[in-house]
């Protein structure tokens, strides 16, 4: 669990980046920042960990299936600076 002392870094530049590519409408575009948002309260929820790689969580966003396609986001969670860093935002075919 956290208390919300997270820091996210480059989820802005990421959405910024996801958003000029797929053009999504207002709807999804609120829906993802929101989720993002809830990150700072705790990062680990609804999201999972790559087993591939340490710290690289990875997961949908609820509400954003469209279509056969659904908003995943993947970031690194570095817990000893209470960091987040994106590592992507992308639309993605399912299944995951």
């Amino acid at each position: 669990m956290s208390d919300g002392n997270w820091n996210l870094e480059g989820f802005e530049e990421a959405f910024d980046v996801w958003a000029e590519q797929e053009a999504p409408d207002h709807d999804l575009r609120i829906r993802v920042l929101s989720w993002l948002l809830t990150r700072l309260e705790d990062p680990y929820a609804g999201v999972r960990r790559e087993p591939t790689f340490d710290n690289l969580w990875f997961g949908p966003v609820p509400g954003s299936l469209r279509s056969g396609t659904v908003v995943a986001c993947s970031y690194w969670i570095f817990e000893s600076t209470r960091a987040l860093r994106c590592n992507s935002i992308a639309t993605l075919s399912l299944p995951l």
